[in-house]
C-alpha cells in the first residue's frame, strides 16, 4: 500500500470528517432529521477520517492522484 494522501489532506479530511459525524448527533442542521441522510453521513465521516489515518485513499489511486510529497 503505497501513500498517497498528503498533510494538507489529511487535515481537510479529518476536520470534515469529523463534522460530517458531529453534525447529525447535534441535530442543528435540518438536513439531518433523515435517519438514512444522518447515516450516511457518519459512514462518509468514518471513511475519510480513516483514509487520512492510513495516508492511503483507493480512490486516488485508481485516479492517478498522490497529494503527499514523495
Amino acid at each position: 500500500m503505497t501513500l498517497n494522501i498528503g498533510r494538507f489532506d489529511r487535515i481537510i479530511r479529518v476536520v470534515l470528517g469529523a463534522f460530517l459525524i458531529i453534525a447529525p448527533l447535534t441535530g442543528g442542521i435540518s438536513l439531518y432529521q433523515s435517519t438514512l441522510l444522518a447515516i450516511i453521513s457518519a459512514v462518509v465521516g468514518v471513511v475519510l477520517i480513516a483514509t487520512a489515518a492510513f495516508r492511503f485513499c483507493p480512490l486516488y489511486r485508481m485516479i492517478g492522484i498522490r497529494t503527499c510529497k514523495v
